[in-house]
């Protein structure tokens, strides 16, 4: 069950936005886009990252926040066309993607707080090495008995 959500990065340029989709049953995050518009595109390209990299079944429940991007025409649409079930949290709830937030809550503590990014396009390539290099490879969650989202799954695999 992928939960979509997006946050607001600061660089000199302006904002940089984020969109990610991360796999509830190891943490990891599969999809990732990011652009300095919070348009609906964003959250669909993250979207669509998830679904090539992952190949998910039908009936697979995306759950997200209450963002227009997730209630638009395109985002409905990927939703529809791969047969997924759109699941959203309820107004003000923050406790229903507290997986999402959580993530969200991490990198900002362990990359964005402690840099200051100079172009959209540093913060960027900063933000894909620490997602793709650390946080999905290398970093321990406790939910997953210290493992990192990819050790998890190569171990629920084999």
């Amino acid at each position: 069950m992928p939960r979509p959500t997006h946050p607001y990065i600061w660089t000199w340029e302006g904002w940089l936005y984020l969109a990610a989709v991360l796999d509830l049953f190891s943490r990891g995050v599969v999809g990732l886009a990011m652009d300095k518009t919070i348009a609906d595109t964003l959250v669909t390209q993250a979207m669509r990252q998830a679904i090539l990299r992952r190949n998910p079944s039908k009936g697979l429940i995306c759950h997200s926040d209450r963002g227009s991007q997730y209630a638009g025409h395109n985002f409905k649409a990927i939703l529809s066309h791969n047969e997924f079930v759109g699941s959203m949290s309820r107004k003000g709830d923050c406790w229903d993607n507290a997986v999402a937030e959580s993530f969200f809550h991490t990198l900002k503590v362990e990359l964005i707080h402690r840099n200051r990014f100079r172009t959209r396009d540093e913060a960027k390539r900063k933000i894909f090495e620490y997602v793709e290099m650390y946080y999905n490879r290398k970093r321990a969650h406790s939910t997953l008995g210290f493992l990192s989202p990819f050790e998890y799954e190569r171990r629920a695999v084999a």
